[in-house]
């Protein structure tokens, strides 16, 4: 990824493994691949940071939804939309804080919710794309803005 960047691309996605762990979570999210991705991602930060890149580059490491706040009885997690977390470093941002919480269970959000649409906007603001006045046209040639009725996160700004 960081080659990937040093070469000039604007966005690089990766994806690692599997996640979607309904079962065996202990053996095979915690002893196989999150202290993979907990040492890869740390890598790859402190990389870009050495190189200083740390500033022009948002790392984003996310899913499309959280887990069950209990194990099932099959020693798993399933899915679950309300709650979900996310790890965002670099870009210039303020990083080193936590945003939005969740009850004791991590089954709700609790203070400070933080909208899907909320980081995509900081990140376009990143890629210097202005999430309040960019548009595209659609099919019939009709302006829809990149984002409707949100803002960058402001803590990180």
């Amino acid at each position: 990824a960081r080659r990937l960047v040093e070469a000039g691309a604007r966005v690089v996605t990766l994806n690692f493994g599997r996640w979607d762990f309904h079962s065996n979570n202990h053996t095979t999210a915690r002893d196989t691949h999150l202290p993979i991705f907990d040492r890869s991602l740390a890598t790859l930060i402190a990389d870009l940071y050495e190189r200083g890149l740390g500033d022009d580059v948002s790392v984003v490491a996310w899913g499309e939804f959280g887990r069950t706040p209990t194990i099932n009885k099959t020693a798993g997690r399933d899915h679950w939309p309300q709650v979900g977390g996310g790890l965002i470093a670099g870009g210039g941002m303020q990083t080193g804080q936590v945003i939005g919480s969740t009850d004791r269970n991590g089954a709700v959000p609790k203070d400070r919710p933080v909208h899907f649409g909320e980081v995509f906007a900081t990140l376009y603001r990143n890629l210097g794309l202005d999430p309040a006045t960019m548009t595209l046209s659609d099919r019939s040639g009709r302006p829809q803005y990149i984002i409707e009725d949100r803002e960058p996160i402001e803590g990180l700004l």
